[in-house]
């Protein structure tokens, strides 16, 4: 009797045993990457990150999902750092700028030259041509693995000073941009005094007139209430784009199977694909508010912009050989269609 028991007890406790392995085994399969962004989610870039996080867990039944950090909180607020932060490990995956990239991967300043890409199928042409490949592969020598293309967008212009339509109204004007020196060369040359800062302390600069005006997309002029800081002029001129990229650290992508690789490959493509729909098809709208918010907007016709091109055509001639002559002949042939 003592020994039925004894047995019975001994096949009780080894199917506990089992049970707790096969969680242990389960839980160690089961990975969350960390994933970089400096917008949260009001944004389409923050959007694009969340929409990818949702992709992954959905198809791997949990078993890899990413979790998403905002306002460029893994680098304390400096966003400049995110590209070397992802490279040396300490992040392991980002929905990133290439601005905000280009001082590591110096041909993703191809997007930031001044009047470069005229529009939107300038831009599609150069990211799903030859230039994207060449830039994508400048990305993954530098020990991040590029996925797929996202949008922030064509970068407008305000200020709290009055409408600008000729170069000559940027004349001694501080304005605000991100930590680039093909920005600082830029403005610059439109005779504007360029005023490097972090996203987070714009706004604060802005409010207290410290800079007259800074440059975003519409989706972050109007997402972030720019408008409520004084900037009541913007210019819609379109000098640069600035595609997203979704990206993986190098280590962690040859740490993943051929299953996972392909599923995080994808859902990047499928979320940033919706992301670039979600904010052209939003960009009227978002002018119109801006505009009943009293915000007075000036475009600028074909003479007027011109005289912006001309004015910076140095910036580009000097910026063409330090982002590589062979990708911006490439991408001029892209955008010819060639």
């Amino acid at each position: 009797m003592n020994s039925s028991r004894h047995l019975t007890r001994l096949a009780a406790l080894a199917g506990v045993a089992a049970i707790s392995l096969s969680l242990s085994v389960s839980s160690a399969q089961a990975r969350e990457l960390s994933v970089s962004t400096v917008l949260p989610d009001a944004f389409p870039w923050g959007q694009a990150a969340e929409k990818w996080a949702e992709l992954v867990a959905e198809r791997s039944d949990g078993e890899l999902t990413l979790r998403v950090y905002p306002n460029s909180q893994l680098v304390n607020g400096d966003q400049t750092r995110e590209f070397s932060a992802m490279r040396s490990g300490l992040i392991d995956a980002a929905v990133g700028s290439t601005i905000n990239w280009s001082p590591q991967v110096p041909e993703l300043n191809l997007f930031s030259l001044p009047f470069f890409m005229a529009d939107l199928d300038a831009v599609d042409a150069v990211t799903g041509g030859t230039a994207g490949e060449m830039v994508f592969d400048a990305i993954e020598s530098r020990g991040v693995v590029p996925l797929a293309w996202g949008e922030n967008g064509f970068r407008q212009l305000s200020n709290s000073r009055g409408p600008i339509d000729e170069p000559a109204d940027l004349d001694g004007l501080k304005i605000r941009v991100v930590g680039s020196p093909l920005f600082q060369d830029t403005f610059t040359a439109l005779g504007a005094n360029p005023t490097q800062m972090s996203w987070a302390d714009a706004k604060p600069a802005l409010t207290t007139g410290a800079v007259d005006g800074q440059e975003n997309p519409l989706s972050v002029f109007d997402v972030a209430r720019i408008d409520q800081v004084g900037q009541e002029h913007l210019t819609l001129w379109n000098y640069m784009n600035d595609p997203l990229v979704f990206a993986v650290n190098q280590q962690v992508w040859d740490s993943l199977s051929e299953e996972e690789r392909t599923l995080l490959r994808e859902a990047a493509q499928e979320a940033g694909a919706w992301e670039i729909e979600m904010t052209r098809e939003e960009e009227p709208e978002r002018l119109a508010a801006i505009q009943e918010r009293g915000v007075t907007v000036t475009e600028l016709d074909e003479a007027q912009h011109q005289a912006f091109v001309e004015a910076t055509e140095n910036v580009l001639d000097e910026w063409e050989p330090r982002i590589g002559s062979e990708l911006v002949e490439a991408a001029r042939a892209d955008m010819q269609g060639e």
